[in-house]
């Protein structure tokens, strides 16, 4: 399903079934040590330098959030597929990190605030991103930020959000949005790409 206003598409992958083979894929499971440490510094310029709460939204298995722990901070992790948070949890098992079953765009966290929102690869299949952005808002306390990680994928027929679009999404939303292209850095995704990836950091 397309959004005209959002340019994005939604799409319909059953996780469940992919979650066996998910960490496969070296930016997936960040299996190679080099793809692993490239993360893992990544990360760190992009979370706060204190540990902080941290919630991963439609957070797969927990690459990413199994990281974020390890940098020492307070882990929350959601996703919709029951396979991916048994695999999540068994990754950071003894981590202080919590995974909950549930919708990324609307996680049962309750009343929770967080200091950072952190997204990958999970608000370009969104049909209207500018209103998740806004319940992600209220999640974050003052001062918190977001951590997108997003792109446009594929040449025939593109799918993804332009890192142009993110930005303008957010600006209503945060007082510092910062982009970072991560296309040229091979060793995150485990191999050279041409499609447009990045990250952005906006603090509110």
């Amino acid at each position: 399903m397309t959004n005209e206003s959002d340019r994005t598409v939604a799409v319909s992958v059953d996780w469940d079934a992919q979650a066996a083979t998910f960490d496969a894929e070296p930016d997936h499971g960040l299996g190679p040590p080099e793809v692993r440490a490239a993360w893992a510094e990544r990360l760190r310029t992009w979370l706060p330098g204190r540990p902080a709460d941290l919630v991963d939204l439609g957070c797969g298995t927990g690459s990413l959030a199994l990281l974020a722990a390890e940098q020492g901070h307070h882990v929350t992790g959601v996703d919709s597929s029951p396979a991916m948070v048994e695999r999540a949890r068994a990754k950071l098992a003894g981590r202080d990190a919590v995974f909950l079953l549930g919708d990324a765009t609307a996680p049962p966290v309750g009343e929770r605030l967080f200091d950072t929102v952190l997204v990958r690869h999970v608000l370009w299949a969104l049909p209207d991103p500018a209103r998740v952005l806004r319940h992600w808002r209220g999640l974050l306390r003052p001062g918190g930020r977001f951590v997108l990680v997003e792109g446009v994928w594929g040449t025939v027929a593109p799918v993804g959000i332009p890192a142009e679009r993110l930005t303008a999404l957010l600006a209503p939303l945060a007082a510092d949005v910062r982009v970072e292209p991560l296309s040229a850095q091979a060793v995150l995704w485990g191999k050279a790409v041409s499609d447009e990836r990045y990250a952005v950091v906006a603090t509110v």
